[in-house]
């Protein structure tokens, strides 16, 4: 379920707060004190902004791990063709543990999910005995990643 963000934070970020998260962008554990230094608050300051940022839902400071190094050798995306309701069937799909991404779209496939597996077995058995079995699925395709060359978090808040 995703916040609702608090006027001021998320609607309309000030300067301030988009040089704070592009800061946070660069390195998700860059002291306060540092951050303030460059967009020119106190500690404290960045510290209460920051804390309003995450509470708000404009940003998530997490770890981002390599799936290969952490035992998921296989990522795929996959493409859902559905009828009914996408957004009930959309929130499913999110629930599901393997999913890290949800995206309802439009074009080809109403919504387009991306999932870590173990492995091919383990990719298979998701696919097979939970996605398209699901309400409202009515076709799939899925695109399996054989080499990631980019992947980026830092695209900035303009």
């Amino acid at each position: 379920m995703s916040k609702r963000p608090r006027e001021g934070s998320a609607g309309i970020l000030d300067a301030t707060s988009k040089k704070i998260i592009e800061q946070l962008q660069e390195d998700g554990r860059r002291p306060y004190s540092t951050i303030g230094r460059a967009v020119g608050l106190s500690e404290a300051a960045v510290r209460q902004r920051v804390q309003r940022l995450v509470e708000s839902g404009v940003v998530q400071i997490v770890a981002v791990t390599d799936p290969l190094q952490v035992g998921f050798s296989r990522q795929a995306m996959i493409g859902i063709q559905a009828d009914g309701d996408l957004e009930t069937l959309a929130d499913r799909l999110a629930a599901l543990p393997e999913v890290d991404y949800v995206v309802v779209t439009a074009g080809s496939f109403d919504i387009l999910v991306e999932l870590v597996c173990e492995d091919d077995e383990h990719l298979l058995k998701l696919l097979n005995s939970t996605i398209r079995v699901l309400p409202g699925v009515q076709r799939t395709e899925t695109f399996v990643y054989l080499k990631l060359r980019k992947q980026l978090y830092n695209w900035g808040t303009r």
